[in-house]
């Protein structure tokens, strides 16, 4: 165990940080532990109480200050663990290394390595709180433990304190109860980008991912690990001075009878709060979210099997969830080469069970696997949409799971939750260890963010959390904004769980002028990661794209084995590279008003491939041939895009 720090050396590591910040730092330390650093010494979070009690920490980024001296602690019923603190003891350094398989992220094969340690503080009864910290080479994640008979949680103090000058892009939490039905919250609004920190969130606080820009330094705030015993969190509405604090859901925010806030016996464990660190790529090719995530809970079975799928509803809608439409959709599916199709809400009214069953078995000829969709149902929502009231209990979906695997379906769809109480983040997992028991994948809609379930449930597919195609085909408001929405999603909701988007349109939206060049929608296809793509064009639109783009989307890989961030800003735009086996496919998108000429490094790649990018006109596209190499010269088109494969 090392020693605490004397005060004047906690006093000495503070005293780079500006006078102008003063406002945000902690009193004199009355003890600080020596700062533990990322296993390339690059990073490096210091822990420190002060005079008074108050517990902080702050972060580092090749010395110069990331966070400054931000708040730790919680209060529990009858035990304030949040003031009037001492650091009683700390563990001793403790290296991680882990390795695990994703069938639905950025990269197949993950590893990951990072320094831990705990830190046990005291209040004046002698009630303990262990705060864990892990630094890796791309962030700093820390939670708590709290042990006892009967642990109720009331808040959580922790803060995270920028410099003054520090940007923000962040998403506002929508109001409980509010939108279609009373179906918010569901993380589906616009982000407000580049702000200054503390500006107020015009709603109920912001939502995960949360991105910031210190200096050179972007940092991406999330949490992960929830296994359903603790609420999900988001950040508070008010951030003065740039101090941003966790707060929980609202009241509405749970099942019937349910519990709000996180409870337990014996010992509660919060979710790591998780700040991946670093530059843009340093962002883009973290998978902390899902390294902090706890292991999978069951294993990697054979009838787990990412993929594409046709979608009916995005487009063509309600009257069109019928029995002849569906078949129609099956066989697009299987000329497309797609995985999947979806039969959305009403089909247990329009089609009834036993025709699903037929739909199912004509779909598995065809090489095809058919899934529904689900109302989460209770009183939380108004929305009136079937099928609902089969998933309530335990007794419920296993007799509904049961019926649905007999029938030969292969998965579902869940919509319309009601937030992120504990109650209904426990809802979430039980659906999911049920569904996985029944072999059946799953979907949610209307949903909170994953923060790291599909590394937990290999079954969960992908979730929406996001303002996705759907909204575009509502109004046109919602498609004038979507390029700069769409470039937001790589740096942000996209960064460490699987999301379901729903691209891409080539041909015409009903009543919409559609404001995205064709290129733009290809490139969501591999910009975009998601275990199973719902593609949202239907067959007409996609007869109107060449073949050359057709074969393209027939031959998208399933999953992703790497992927390697090469450009982009948020909001602005983005170049990914993903890799399949030996192939590599690079796309871009520009959601700007203006022609965005970029010298992108490939020399990572260094083949020749076909590239294909927007033609003359906004419906046009255009292939031609492409080399990978240290300059590759790209000119993407305004609300344009490309994908280029290197075979």
């Amino acid at each position: 165990m090392r020693a605490c720090w004397s005060v004047a050396a906690a006093l000495t590591l503070y005293a780079a940080i500006p006078a102008t910040y003063a406002a945000t730092s902690t009193p004199a330390a009355a003890a600080a532990a020596a700062p533990l650093a990322s296993p390339d010494g690059h990073l490096s979070v210091a822990l420190a109480v002060s005079a008074d009690g108050s517990a902080t920490y702050a972060i580092r980024r090749d010395g110069a200050a990331v966070l400054l001296p931000s708040a730790l602690g919680m209060a529990l019923e009858g035990a304030d663990l949040s003031h009037a603190l001492t650091l009683a003891s700390e563990s001793p350094v403790r290296a991680v290394h882990d390795s695990y398989e994703l069938a639905t992220g950025k990269r197949s094969h993950i590893t990951y390595s990072a320094n831990e340690q705990t830190y046990t503080l005291r209040n004046p009864q002698q009630q303990a709180i262990d705060v864990t910290f892990r630094v890796s080479n791309d962030g700093v994640a820390f939670r708590y433990t709290v042990r006892g008979a009967q642990l109720k949680f009331v808040s959580e103090a922790t803060s995270f304190a920028f410099a003054p000058s520090t940007r923000a892009w962040l998403q506002p939490m929508a109001i409980a109860k509010s939108g279609f039905a009373r179906t918010n919250p569901s993380y589906e609004e616009f982000w407000q980008k580049d702000i200054p920190v503390g500006t107020p969130s015009p709603m109920a606080g912001w939502i995960f991912p949360a991105l910031f820009r210190t200096g050179d330094t972007w940092v991406a705030l999330t949490e992960a690990g929830m296994d359903g015993s603790f609420h999900a969190s988001r950040l508070a509405t008010q951030s003065e001075g740039g101090v941003y604090r966790i707060t929980g859901p609202a009241p509405e925010e749970v099942t019937p009878n349910g519990a709000l806030l996180a409870h337990a016996e014996g010992e509660l464990v919060s979710p790591w709060r998780v700040l991946a660190i670093g530059n843009l790529a340093t962002l883009v090719d973290s998978t902390l979210g899902t390294d902090l995530a706890a292991p999978a809970a069951r294993p990697m079975a054979s009838w787990i099997r990412p993929g594409h799928a046709s979608w009916s509803w995005a487009i063509l809608k309600d009257d069109f969830t019928t029995y002849d439409v569906q078949k129609q959709f099956i066989d697009y599916a299987a000329n497309m080469h797609w995985d999947y199709t979806l039969i959305d809400s009403g089909w247990d009214q329009k089609i009834g069970y036993e025709k699903i069953g037929e739909l199912a078995a004509y779909a598995k000829k065809k090489g095809v696997g058919v899934l529904v969709w689900y109302n989460s149902a209770g009183p939380w929502n108004d929305t009136g949409m079937t099928p609902m009231n089969k998933l309530l209990t335990h007794q419920d979906r296993v007799a509904e799971f049961k019926k649905l695997h007999e029938l030969g379906v292969k998965g579902v769809k869940v919509d319309f939750f009601g937030g992120d109480g504990q109650s209904m983040i426990a809802y979430y997992v039980d659906i999911l260890k049920d569904a996985y028991d029944a072999q059946l994948l799953v979907n949610f809609h209307g949903a909170t963010l994953p923060r790291g379930w599909s590394r937990t449930w290999p079954n969960l597919m992908t979730m929406e959390a996001i303002r996705g195609f759907e909204f575009t085909t509502f109004d046109q408001p919602g498609q004038d904004a979507i390029a700069p929405h769409a470039a937001m999603i790589p740096f942000t909701r996209n960064l460490f769980d699987p999301m379901d988007f729903t691209p891409l349109a080539f041909g015409d939206i009903p009543n919409i002028k559609r404001t995205t060049r064709n290129g733009f929608e290809l490139a969501e296809s591999v910009l975009f990661v998601s275990g199973i793509q719902h593609f949202a064009e239907i067959p007409a639109g996609m007869a109107t794209a060449p073949s050359y783009v057709k074969q393209t989307l027939q031959n998208l890989p399933r999953s992703w084995d790497d992927s390697k961030y090469v450009d982009g800003f948020p909001g602005q735009y983005a170049v990914i590279a993903r890799r399949a086996g030996k192939t590599w496919y690079v796309a871009g998108f520009n959601g700007g008003d203006s022609d965005k000429t970029l010298s992108l490094d490939l020399s990572f790649i260094a083949k020749h491939g076909k590239l294909i990018s927007d033609g003359a006109t906004e419906r046009a596209f255009v292939q031609s041939d492409i080399t990978a190499n240290k300059s590759t010269q790209i000119t993407i088109k305004p609300h344009g895009g490309f994908v280029a494969t290197f075979k």
